[in-house]
C-alpha cells in the first residue's frame, strides 16, 4: 500500500461518518496486541478549545526532558502525517503505512475515519520507540476513540459552547461530555495499576464550566488533581517565553506545565526548570497565531468558534500594526455571527471567503451573519482565498495586519498558498455532518 493508496482508503472511511463509542476501537488496538501498553506514560488531552497548543507545551517540555515523545492531534492542516508527530518531526510516509497496514489487519477497514487514525497512532508510536505519547481527544470525550486507550493522566483544558449538535446545547452538558474522560480513565485496572489517574482542569474555557469540570475531576477521586487557576498562571515566570503567540495561551502552557508536574511526580520525567522553560519556548504548533509574512503582517489562527475568537480578537488587540483586515471562513455547522460577533472590535473589515470542502459555509452567507452581527463592519465576499487575499492586501496595505481564521482547513489552505507547504495528494478532513454522528450501541 503506498501513501496515496492509504489517504485513498482513509477517504473513503469517511463515508462512514462520525460513529461515537469505544467498542470498535478497544477491539482493533486489542488485536494489535495492545501498542498503547508499551509507553512509558500515556496522557489525554481534551477541551474546546487549547487543547492541542497544551498537548503541544506538554510534548515540547517532555521532550527537552529527555523523552522520546509521541503527540497525536486534530485536525491536521497540510498533510495527515501532521497528526503523528514523534520528538517534533513528521514520520515518513513509509512509517505512517507501515502503522496503517497493520491496522487494516486488525480490522481496520470496519473502523471510522478518526478510528483509523488514532488506532495508527498508538501503532506507529509503539513502532518508533515512543516513551511519552500524549492524545488529543478529536470530539468531546465519552465516546472519543482516544479514550479508548488507557492514560494515567487526563486533562480537559476547559469547556465553550462548540459542537452542540452532538454534544449538547449548553455548558453542563458539553462538560458532562468532555468531563467523562476522567471517570473513564480512572476506572480502568491498566490505569490503577500504574498509580490511578491524575487530572488537569485547564482555564481556557468559558470560567462557568470551571466548576463543573471540577466536580467531574473531583467524582473520579483522582489520585491528585490540579486546576489551573489565576494563581497557577501568574505563577509562570514573565521572563520565560513561550513559542506560541498570545496572551491565551499562558493559560494553555499553565495546563501544560501541571501535566508535566505530574508525569514528574509519577517518576517519568526529572525536568529541570530550565528544560522546562526551553521546552515552552520551543514549542511550534502551526495555526496557532502564527505569523507567516511581513508588510503587511500576515497572521494565521484556526480560531473556530465565538470562545476562541474572543482569545484571538484580545490578542489582536495588543498590536500596534493599523488596519486590521479579517479573512473569514467557517464552517457551515459553526456559529458564524457569533465568531464575528467576538472578532468585530478587533478589526476594520472583514473579506468573507470559503474553504475548498462542502462544509465551508458559502461566501454570501457569511458575510450576511457578519453583517447582521457587527453592523457598520466592512464585508467584502471573495469567492476563494487567492482572491480574498488580495483583497485583503489592498485594504491593509504595507503597514497593516492581515488574520486568516475561522477554520483550520482555512488555516491549511493558507500555509500551502502563503507558505508552500507541501500538500498530501489526497484532501482528507475529519468528517462532521449531524447526521451521520451515531452512538454505538449501549452507550
Amino acid at each position: 500500500m503506498s501513501y496515496p493508496r492509504l489517504l485513498e482508503r482513509l477517504f473513503a472511511a469517511r463515508r462512514a461518518g462520525v460513529q461515537l463509542g469505544l467498542e470498535r476501537m478497544a477491539g482493533c488496538l486489542a488485536s494489535l496486541g495492545h501498542p498503547e501498553r508499551g509507553f512509558v506514560a500515556r496522557v489525554q488531552i481534551g477541551g474546546t478549545n487549547g487543547k492541542g497548543s497544551t498537548a503541544a507545551f506538554a510534548a515540547s517540555m517532555a521532550r527537552a526532558a529527555g523523552r522520546r515523545v509521541g503527540l497525536y492531534t486534530s485536525p491536521h492542516l497540510c498533510s495527515l502525517r501532521e497528526r503523528f508527530l514523534v520528538d517534533g518531526a513528521l514520520p515518513g510516509e513509509e512509517e505512517v503505512v507501515a502503522a496503517a497496514a497493520a491496522v487494516a489487519a486488525a480490522g481496520g477497514d470496519a473502523l471510522t475515519f478518526f478510528e483509523q487514525t488514532s488506532a495508527i497512532a498508538a501503532r506507529l508510536f509503539a513502532d518508533a520507540g515512543v516513551e511519552v505519547a500524549l492524545f488529543e481527544v478529536g470530539l468531546g470525550g465519552r465516546f472519543d476513540a482516544t479514550t479508548a486507550i488507557p492514560c494515567e493522566v487526563a486533562a480537559v483544558t476547559g469547556v465553550a459552547l462548540d459542537h452542540q449538535e452532538w454534544l449538547g446545547s449548553s455548558l453542563p452538558e458539553i462538560a458532562a461530555e468532555k468531563g467523562a474522560i476522567f471517570a473513564i480513565q480512572a476506572g480502568r485496572p491498566e490505569v490503577a495499576s500504574r498509580g490511578g489517574l491524575r487530572i488537569v482542569v485547564g482555564s481556557s474555557g468559558e470560567p462557568d464550566g470551571t466548576a463543573l469540570l471540577v466536580a467531574a475531576a473531583r467524582a473520579a477521586r483522582p489520585v491528585a488533581l490540579t486546576i489551573v487557576d489565576a494563581a497557577a498562571i501568574a505563577a509562570l515566570p514573565s521572563s520565560w517565553p513561550l513559542g506560541l503567540a498570545g496572551a491565551h495561551q499562558r493559560a494553555n502552557a499553565a495546563a501544560a506545565l501541571a501535566i508535566v508536574d505530574h508525569l514528574e511526580a509519577r517518576g517519568v520525567l526529572a525536568i529541570t526548570p530550565a528544560q522546562r522553560r526551553d521546552g515552552l519556548a520551543a514549542v511550534r504548533h502551526p495555526g496557532r497565531f502564527e505569523t507567516v509574512a511581513a508588510r503587511p503582517r500576515v497572521i494565521l489562527d484556526g480560531a473556530h468558534n465565538p470562545h476562541g475568537a474572543g482569545a484571538l480578537a484580545a490578542a489582536l488587540g495588543i498590536l500596534a500594526e493599523r488596519p486590521r483586515v479579517v479573512v473569514l471562513a467557517v464552517s457551515a455547522d459553526k456559529d458564524a455571527a457569533g465568531i464575528a460577533r467576538a472578532l468585530a472590535p478587533a478589526c476594520e473589515g472583514v473579506i468573507a471567503t470559503r474553504y475548498q470542502q462542502a462544509r465551508s459555509l458559502a461566501p454570501a452567507l457569511l458575510a450576511a451573519a457578519v453583517g447582521a452581527a457587527a453592523p457598520g463592519l466592512p464585508v467584502v465576499i471573495a469567492a476563494e482565498l487567492g482572491l480574498a487575499m488580495a483583497q485583503a492586501r489592498a485594504q491593509a496595505g504595507p503597514d497593516g495586519v492581515i488574520v486568516v481564521c475561522g477554520s483550520l482547513f482555512l488555516v491549511g489552505e493558507a500555509h500551502a498558498l502563503l507558505c508552500g507547504t507541501p500538500v498530501d495528494p489526497v484532501l482528507l478532513s475529519d468528517p462532521i455532518a449531524p447526521e451521520s454522528v451515531v452512538p454505538s450501541p449501549g452507550q
